[in-house]
């Protein structure tokens, strides 16, 4: 007896998935909620694991394949002797490049429609369905297969393509091809619509780390023995944050058509770099938190991310997002919108300058701060206001204890 196994809900807004790694092959012995494949997503990637125990008898989703929600990704056969018949299949599947061999010329018929992705990518290289061969379940066309008639010269490649610059010959064995993965995709996409869609503008601003520094040196032993987790920078700078988006609603808002949405909650998402590219995991309802308890959301955020292991809800509904460019390094930046948020402030490295202070030049540790905002939604003076405001909070943190 054969177990399907289809794409699970994948989360609010989101309709689709690529496949990404398939962790196991055919005829390989796997046990209940052993995950099966990778897939990824606009924001996550997704381990799907296995229904039963058995032999995982059937792949019908290739590597790179884009898949709707519940679609048929696979079979797997319960009990052990299910192992026969997937050993068999290899052998079957080996027939099939000798037949097109025989016939190269006579594409395989289905009475089933191409899959979405296949029949988008034939539109745009302007191949008719007829000149591709489908290795899908009852010959169906998969993105797969339009993408091996484009590499074989069996259809015409896309008109863009002929345009991108040739390397020289001498380069080219140098170079090498990688397809972006589904969450790299994202992101530039995003990035790029938060730029032609906003209009973004960015203030800046510096802040003396002196006070929260000598506050953090004086109780960061003792604020981990009590709550268990390392008092970091991410506390203070959330905290302040969210008192100053209390004073300037317009940044903690979004416009929709020619509505503007303020939002009366503050969901702030916190930049994370991974091997996979940048996720803004949310701290949920950070204004209503202490600063031992954001820390511990945050740190146990960063670990999900770093492992792959956030879930959709982790990932949905920031109001307002901080990215900390610091850590790598960076002295001065300007954040891009995280659409469709009207606002994103931008840490950085804590340098020592010299400071003119009552009359005299002093040594201090200071952090560049830059808020982008989006000017259709924030004005100019609203803008600086807020950024003034973070400064203040951090500069005497005591107003953040006592909400002033």
């Amino acid at each position: 007896m054969a177990t399907e196994v289809r794409v699970p809900t994948l989360g609010e807004s989101v309709s689709e998935a690529t496949i990404g790694t398939w962790l196991k092959k055919v005829g390989d012995t796997v046990k209940v909620d052993e995950p099966l494949v990778e897939l990824e997503t606009d924001k996550v990637s997704i381990e799907v694991p296995s229904p039963v125990s058995g032999v995982l008898s059937e792949i019908l989703a290739k590597d790179g394949e884009t898949v709707e929600v519940n679609a048929l990704l696979a079979q797997v056969s319960e009990g052990e002797g299910a192992a026969a018949p997937a050993a068999a299949k290899p052998e079957a599947k080996a027939e099939a490049p000798a037949a097109k061999a025989a016939a190269p010329a006579a594409p395989a018929k289905s009475d089933m429609p191409a899959a979405p992705s296949a029949q988008k990518l034939m539109a745009e290289n302007k191949i008719d369905a007829g000149d591709v061969s489908g290795s899908g379940k009852r010959g169906q066309v998969l993105k797969g297969d339009v993408l091996d008639a484009i590499g074989k010269g069996s259809a015409p490649a896309a008109a863009p393509a002929a345009a991108r610059p040739a390397s020289s010959a001498d380069d080219a064995p140098r170079e090498e091809r990688v397809k972006m993965t589904r969450l790299r995709q994202t992101i530039a996409r995003r990035l790029k619509e938060a730029q032609n869609t906003a209009a973004m503008l960015t203030t800046y601003n510096e802040v003396d780390m002196t006070a929260v520094m000598e506050l953090r040196t004086k109780y960061k032993d003792l604020f981990e023995k009590k709550h268990g987790v390392k008092l970091g920078f991410m506390g203070f700078f959330t905290k302040a944050v969210c008192h100053a988006l209390k004073e300037v609603p317009g940044v903690n808002a979004e416009m929709d058509a020619t509505d503007i949405i303020y939002k009366n909650y503050c969901h702030v998402g916190v930049a994370v770099g991974t091997d996979k590219g940048l996720v803004v995991p949310v701290v949920r309802d950070a204004d209503q938190m202490s600063i031992a308890e954001i820390e511990k959301e945050i740190g146990r955020l960063g670990r999900a991310a770093r492992d792959g292991e956030l879930s959709m809800a982790d990932m949905q509904g920031g109001t307002f997002t901080i990215s900390n460019g610091g850590v790598y390094g960076s002295l001065m930046s300007s954040p891009i919108l995280n659409s469709p948020q009207s606002g994103v402030l931008g840490m950085h490295k804590i340098q020592e300058r010299p400071m003119a202070i009552g009359g005299q030049v002093v040594i201090r540790p200071m952090m560049y701060l830059a808020l982008s905002y989006d000017h259709r939604v924030v004005d100019g003076k609203e803008a600086v206001t807020f950024l003034v405001r973070v400064k203040e909070s951090l500069e005497d943190p005591e107003r953040l204890v006592l909400d002033l």
